[in-house]
């Protein structure tokens, strides 16, 4: 819900606008973005509006005293001056009156609410109980540009021990710790990914151009994780479901997802002594993905027929053509592509 709020209120929005007005005029607002029964029961004096938003409107309204409530899309300004009179027994950690009636008003409401302090010359978003305070692009922009840096050394990072996976998966050499790296380089990658998406929801049109940035660095990543999950579970003590498996890794802390051992724990893999060299094999499904128009459905009656990876490698035409779905034409595609990333991945790893 906060990430919808940021969207609303980004630059390049009229709401957005009509906020950096209020600061400019320097002058407060209690704004909530919302209207419903609730919301009318709290509220006493003020007037009904209900006309159509604009940024100028809502920039003279916040002149009176009281609060001014839209409506959830922001496209409709439904009151005005009005005194908003929440539940004095919800529980705020603000000391202000503005920002103790916001707080207590989104947690009455559920909708958001921000306050413009004319002191502070801040603006605060209410969410539910979050507290979120937006900042200048600048500040924004220069925090997202740090994240950015960072994610491209991740990615680079994440290219080279994928690519050394594929080459011990050819080469069935995979042990859990190469597991593990390869899944810790891509929950790290995750977790950047979607803090750089909050940044971009707060800058709006502001930061298009690194959202282009976001997608060129992991817009080829795609479903990964699972992929990989769907090759190795199998070989884990606990039997976890893809599902199962991502929620662990996910609850990970910052801290333990530096450590793979904790990492292979989340995915069920025993990880004590020499058990992270242990040896493990693929199944099939991430070598078989990268292969061009090969659909999900014949992936799986693949790696159904064969079992392993190893096996599909050493499958010859007649064995694949015995395949339900597969005919001579894609039978053909397979050894191809198998072939053509066999060697791709060996050469990555040995020239």
């Amino acid at each position: 819900m906060l990430s919808d709020t940021l969207a609303v209120v980004a630059p390049g929005t009229e709401l957005r606008d009509a906020l950096e007005r209020i600061l400019r005029g320097r002058t407060g607002a209690l704004i909530v973005l919302g209207h419903n029964s609730v919301v009318e029961q709290m509220s006493t004096g003020g007037f009904p509006l209900d006309i159509e938003f604009s940024a100028t409107r809502v920039r003279e309204l916040a002149k009176m005293d009281g609060a001014i409530v839209l409506d959830r899309d922001a496209t409709r300004i439904m009151r005005a001056a009005t005194q908003l009179l929440p539940d004095s027994q919800i529980e705020t950690r603000e000391s202000g009156t503005r920002h103790r009636t916001a707080e207590r008003v989104a947690k009455q409401t559920d909708f958001p609410v921000i306050s413009v302090s004319q002191s502070m010359r801040t603006i605060a978003l209410y969410v539910g109980g979050l507290r979120h305070v937006l900042e200048g692009s600048n500040a924004v922009l220069s925090r997202a540009n740090q994240a950015l840096q960072t994610l491209e050394r991740y990615n680079a990072r994440l290219r080279e021990v994928t690519s050394t996976l594929s080459a011990l998966e050819i080469e069935d050499l995979v042990t859990v710790r190469d597991v593990a790296n390869v899944v810790q380089r891509l929950e790290m990658v995750s977790r950047i990914s979607t803090e750089i998406e909050q940044y971009l929801l707060e800058l709006g049109t502001d930061g298009r151009l690194m959202a282009l940035q976001l997608e060129e660095l992991v817009g080829g990543l795609g479903n990964n994780r699972e992929l990989i999950l769907r090759d190795y579970l199998h070989s884990t003590r606990e039997g976890l479901s893809v599902t199962e498996a991502l929620q662990r890794i996910s609850a990970l802390s910052s801290t333990d997802l530096l450590d793979q051992s904790a990492g292979a724990r989340a995915m069920g893999f025993a990880a004590q002594g020499d058990a992270m060299e242990a040896h493990v094999s693929p199944l099939g499904y991430r070598l078989l993905s990268r292969i061009p128009r090969l659909p999900g459905a014949i992936i799986d009656r693949l790696v159904d027929q064969f079992g392993s990876l190893q096996e599909l490698l050493g499958a010859g035409y007649e064995d694949l053509i015995g395949v339900d779905g597969v005919g001579e034409a894609r039978a053909r595609s397979v050894r191809e592509g198998l072939s053509r990333i066999a060697e791709s991945s060996i050469l990555e790893r040995y020239v």
